[in-house]
């Protein structure tokens, strides 16, 4: 008798991992709350037409496909196979796990863009699933914590997501720095080096 195990990539979680991961969730979620961002949850399923197409080709080989249930095999010819994957995956498998909480989310708002209040303010914490090797400190499935706005262009949503997150890190503790990258400032430097430079 084969002795149980988790499958590769994926572990489990006792009372005390729990515990601790509960209260950083829940410090999490009141601060979101706080800023005003609603909860929202997608399924862990989506179709691939979903998904694929949206991470590259290599964000796309990581996808977990799903195999259609009944016989999935009763609608592939030689021709099929012979032609290779991406001939045949859409008689195999129409659904996968979700990569990310982005792609969703986006289906989510075209879903439901008119029963939306915009700008929306949306937060979700789920798992995400990724077919990469497993290694040290890298999971096939593990949770994802996401805050967007969507429906404003607004420099003040992006000034008011650093407060948040150092609200959070606050919240739970953390002495951090955050350091701030913005393509704008630096071409911003370059054009005025450009001018500068001109007139010598």
């Amino acid at each position: 008798m084969q002795k149980p195990s988790n499958a590769r990539g994926t572990r489990d979680f006792g009372p005390k991992e729990m515990a601790k991961r509960n209260y950083v969730f829940d410090i999490i979620k009141k601060h979101f709350v706080e800023f005003g961002f609603q909860a929202i949850e997608t399924p862990s399923i989506e179709n691939l037409s979903t998904l694929t197409g949206k991470y590259g080709e290599e964000g796309d080989q990581l996808l977990f496909k799903i195999l259609n249930s009944g016989d999935y095999l009763k609608d592939i010819t030689s021709e099929d196979l012979e032609a290779g994957a991406k001939k045949t995956l859409p008689k195999l498998a129409e659904k996968g796990l979700r990569y990310d909480l982005t792609v969703p989310f986006a289906r989510f708002v075209s879903m439901n863009r008119n029963e939306l209040a915009f700008p929306f303010r949306r937060y979700q914490i789920q798992p995400v699933w990724r077919a990469d090797r497993p290694q040290k400190g890298r999971y096939r499935e593990f949770y994802q914590c996401d805050a967007d706005i969507i429906g404003s262009d607004s420099l003040v949503n992006e000034a008011e997501l650093i407060a948040l997150f150092q609200s959070i890190f606050n919240g739970l503790k953390l002495n951090t720095n955050l350091l701030i990258n913005s393509r704008k400032v630096l071409m911003g430097m370059v054009d005025s080096f450009r001018f500068t430079r001109s007139f010598y």
